[in-house]
């Protein structure tokens, strides 16, 4: 990409169900990352890649931190984690309309550390859902974050004047508040080189983008425990058919992903279709693994 003089990368971390997919399509105007209201929807490191006059910023959506039951868990904790590895910035997302927890100072520690001395980048704190609260309640919002950041940097030996920080109330879906971030964040990015080609929103591969829509559309109709419990993966792509095998973990738990004479798997076909190239066959089978949460060999072999 000719012109481009400054470019970085962007890491955006939080707790599950914060925002943090919905935030990248935001900033990218399209969509790169799948969405729902489960907990971990995101399972692995998503580029989103914004170009700008001059400027490439590649923004990386991260699992959810959480307290991992599984072996998945951990591995998506470690992946959170992993991310603020060699970025040039990292946002720390949080919901300004829940009470802030234990994912949420985990994710504030973290980014405090990709931001303290002997580094010179701003820790920047976004608070996002905005959009529901009154001006009071996000000020309150502000001044309790901005308190946690202070009590984490002082356990650190850290003082304030060390850790130049800037706070931002968004709502990532309606898009309010998010471009006074994205001006911040290319701002703040170094001098450098573009990572990708103008043309590129994202380098995920299409197999994988193939699968991650067909999780998409069964999260939005599994209930309780199953989302965790599914796995989908692309495992023959030949001209304008693709098979998709969707892992679950018991027998019982087939018989829900397909639906009564095949009602659900029909519907999740047609509407992952919608989004893909038109003439596309997609092909669905169920399979159980079970335990695959659990077994290093099958979240290997899944990815993971």
């Amino acid at each position: 990409m000719s012109g481009v003089t400054r470019s970085g990368f962007v890491a955006i971390v939080g707790r599950p169900n914060v925002g943090k997919s919905t935030l990248l399509n935001q900033v990218i105007g399209e969509k790169v990352s799948i969405t729902s209201n489960r907990p971990n929807t995101t399972r692995m490191q998503v580029r989103g890649i914004l170009n700008r006059p001059g400027t490439q910023v590649v923004f990386v959506d991260t699992p959810g931190i959480h307290r991992p039951k599984t072996n998945l868990g951990h591995r998506l904790n470690a992946s959170a984690f992993e991310s603020l590895l060699g970025v040039d910035l990292a946002v720390a997302l949080l919901d300004a309309r829940a009470e802030f927890g234990g994912g949420d100072r985990a994710t504030l520690d973290r980014v405090i550390d990709t931001a303290r001395p002997p580094r010179s980048t701003p820790l920047l704190v976004v608070l996002n859902k905005v959009d529901k609260l009154s001006r009071g309640q996000i000020a309150e919002k502000l001044l309790a974050v901005s308190a946690l950041i202070d009590e984490l940097a002082l356990a650190k030996g850290l003082i304030g004047s060390q850790l130049p920080t800037e706070f931002f109330a968004i709502s990532a879906r309606t898009g309010a508040g998010v471009d006074d971030l994205v001006e911040a964040i290319t701002a703040a990015i170094p001098d450098g080189p573009a990572f990708y080609p103008e043309d590129i929103i994202t380098d995920l591969p299409d197999p994988v983008w193939v699968a991650e829509l067909v999780r998409e559309q069964l999260l939005t109709r599994m209930r309780e425990e199953l989302p965790h419990s599914i796995a989908c993966r692309v495992t023959e792509w030949e001209g304008n058919r693709i098979r998709v095998e969707i892992l679950v973990e018991r027998d019982s738990q087939k018989g829900m992903v397909i639906g009564k004479g095949g009602s659900i798997l029909k519907e999740v076909g047609t509407y992952a279709r919608l989004q893909l190239p038109e003439g596309t066959f997609l092909d669905l089978a169920v399979r159980v693994e079970a335990n695959w949460q659990s077994r290093d060999e099958s979240l290997d072999r899944l990815g993971f």
